[in-house]
């Protein structure tokens, strides 16, 4: 079928789907394959619990006049989600990084949305199908789109671009992130820069940190509006983080709920891309002012006499580094209690190591280690080869008031030990 056709019937659906659990009634259902699954057996089921057509790529399941035969589902997802996002013309923000992507674009939309009515990114649909899905859950309310795009080797983040076809780009920074995909920083920034590509030759606008070379240098050809502390279009002042990032641009003070003073440029994106909108200071002020972050990101949690620093959705070394420099500033007695990072190849076992010799050079009181990476390095402090190991042995009970920091990456699921506390 024709993608415009196949459009027409996407238009008389409520929202496209992948996961017959989450079906919901007139939904249109992809058949996605994958290494251990196949969706189209799932076609039936799709159909069943509402959904008014199932896309599927084998014949064999081909059930009824609600079943769409393509050729490859995932390619007509991809496509239909092109061809909705020329259909909607409204301005589109992409955005990727090493760090901080989610919390910026999640200070972006609700920045935005004090003017306009926004359709966002949600949970971790960044990839070659949650792009899809974001473009497709947009539609004729919605005014601008904002597009989260995570990548862990080259040529994803053009092949995102190439879908979603963003007007507007902003990359966080360039860390030691997926350096095992991307082949090393070098390869990071490669990567990344991706987006760059895509907007310069595309004539479309980057948003730009003045204080990072990096994007100083790609960007030098671009179209940039910039923001920084000195020197740039929008200027923004960094006042403190203790432990909330407050800072100031136009006379304007804005006290935040975030953390560590890294959020500040994620801080300061948000305020300069409201302030090309043309949302008013008032309403940026009281929107970053509002936002309190969730998902294991930065979140502060009382428990009984300890406050939490959880910050257990994921990890590299450059996050990590920043946290536990921010970490050394907190008052009072403090734990860092850190689990493996993953995805660092063969940069995994140095990685490590330079984290653990850090953290024994700062004022923390108490460090834990806890994963099979972390466990290898030369430490002065407790290491634990897993997660269970350390539950094992450890008891919260005997310690002391404390502030505890919690960070590892996502497989190592370390929001656990809030149970245990």
């Amino acid at each position: 079928m024709e993608i415009a056709k196949l459009h027409q019937l996407f238009l008389t659906c409520n929202s496209a789907s992948t996961d017959t659990r989450k079906i919901t009634t007139n939904d249109m259902f992809f058949a996605l394959k994958g290494d251990n699954f196949n969706g189209n057996i799932y076609a039936a089921k799709a159909l069943s619990l509402g959904a008014k057509f199932a896309i599927i790529d084998e014949a064999e399941y081909n059930i009824s006049d609600k079943c769409i035969l393509v050729n490859n589902t995932l390619q007509t997802l991809q496509a239909l989600a092109t061809y909705h996002r020329n259909y909607l013309k409204i301005p589109i923000i992409a955005l990727t990084g090493s760090n901080g992507k989610t919390t910026t674009k999640e200070l972006i939309n609700i920045v935005l949305k004090q003017k306009y009515s926004t359709t966002a990114t949600t949970g971790n649909l960044n990839n070659h199908i949650g792009v899809p899905l974001t473009l497709l859950s947009m539609n004729k309310s919605t005014e601008m789109g904002i597009v989260e795009m995570g990548a862990n080797h080259q040529k994803e983040i053009e092949f995102l671009c190439n879908i979603t076809k963003p007007d507007y780009g902003y990359i966080t920074n360039f860390g030691k992130a997926h350096l095992e995909g991307f082949g090393g920083v070098d390869g990071v920034i490669k990567g990344k820069s991706e987006m760059y590509a895509y907007l310069i030759k595309n004539n479309k606008t980057v948003f730009v940190n003045s204080n990072d070379a990096i994007q100083v240098e790609k960007t030098k050809t671009a179209n940039t509006i910039t923001f920084g502390k000195t020197n740039a279009l929008v200027n923004i002042e960094f006042i403190e983080a203790n432990p909330f990032v407050s800072c100031r641009f136009e006379s304007l003070k804005i006290n935040s709920r975030l953390i560590g003073d890294y959020n500040f440029n994620n801080i300061a994106a948000a305020i300069t891309i409201g302030k090309h909108f043309n949302v008013s200071n008032n309403n940026i002020k009281q929107a970053i002012e509002n936002y309190i972050p969730n998902n294991n990101r930065s979140q502060i949690i009382q428990k009984d006499n300890h406050k939490i620093i959880l910050d257990a959705y994921n990890a590299n070394p450059s996050s990590m580094h920043a946290a536990l420099l921010n970490f050394e500033k907190q008052k009072g007695k403090t734990m860092a209690i850190l689990g493996d990072m993953f995805e660092l190849g063969n940069e995994a076992e140095i990685e490590h190591q330079n984290i653990a010799n850090l953290a024994s050079n700062l004022n923390i009181d108490y460090v834990i280690f806890i994963g099979e990476n972390f466990f290898k390095t030369e430490s002065i402090y407790p290491k634990f080869k897993s997660f269970n190991d350390f539950k094992l042995v450890f008891n919260f009970n005997k310690l002391k008031p404390s502030t505890i920091l919690i960070k590892g990456s996502r497989g190592m699921a370390l929001e656990r030990i809030l149970d245990l506390l």
